[in-house]
């Protein structure tokens, strides 16, 4: 498999992105995409989920677009590797797959991915979804966030004792905790609940660090497990 890291000389504040894809023509568009994006710097490019785990160790970058289907690893193992790594809690990790139905959307939100989308997404929300990464926050194709409902609406689960789970938050945080898990932003928490962004944000932060969990994309999942939000809500 053939790995192309670059040394490069990082703009100040740029986001640091590597991409893993086992299709070289696939990881050059997005380079080529990327580079041409102010404020984001391609650091290296890897064909499978062991270089991926490796480039990650080396660079430390700000972000890494993952490919589920690799050779050696595959992008579901390579992100538990990365995310499971608390040396690197730092470095978010974007999912993209050919396929809307692939069934590890689920596995790769669970393992600590922050966000998952399709191939074929438009450049702007890949730009996007790269951005809300390096932020702390999640960006999910629409799609993708369909099938998520559909799947908890086929087979909901409540882990034993997990209400308990939510015991440590206010009742404000548990009114946040369910606008993230339906999907809003900050900005629309803040209207939705009659707050300010900022303050928005600060209850999002708390509840983070109540919960232990990594981003919002395992808020979301919580939400959905713990029954505090219904899919079809």
């Amino acid at each position: 498999m053939t790995s192309r890291s670059q040394e490069l000389e990082v703009t100040d504040g740029a986001i640091r992105v590597l991409l893993a894809d086992d299709q070289e023509l696939v990881r050059r568009g997005f380079a080529a995409l990327l580079a041409s994006e102010p404020g984001i710097e391609v650091v290296g490019e890897v064909g499978d989920g062991a270089q991926a785990v490796a480039e990650v160790r080396r660079t430390r970058p700000d972000v890494v677009l993952m490919d589920i289907r690799m050779p050696r690893m595959d992008g579901l193992q390579a992100t538990r590797a990365i995310c499971g790594d608390a040396r690197l809690g730092a470095v978010k990790v974007l999912v993209l797959t050919t396929f809307a139905l692939d069934e590890y959307i689920y596995d790769a939100l669970r393992a600590g991915a922050s966000g998952f989308l399709l191939k074929d997404t438009p450049p702007q929300l890949l730009i996007e979804a790269i951005t809300a990464a390096a932020a702390g926050d999640v960006l999910i194709s629409p799609t993708v966030t369909k099938r998520l409902v559909a799947d908890f609406v086929r087979r909901p689960v409540i882990r034993p004792g997990e209400p308990s789970l939510l015991d440590v938050l206010s009742d404000r945080e548990r009114e946040v905790l369910v606008e993230v898990a339906r999907g809003k932003t900050n900005a629309e928490i803040a209207e939705w609940l009659g707050m300010s962004p900022l303050t928005a944000k600060t209850h999002v932060s708390r509840i983070l660090g109540k919960l232990n969990a990594r981003d919002r994309a395992q808020l979301v999942i919580i939400g959905y497990e713990t029954g505090l939000v219904s899919p079809g809500e």
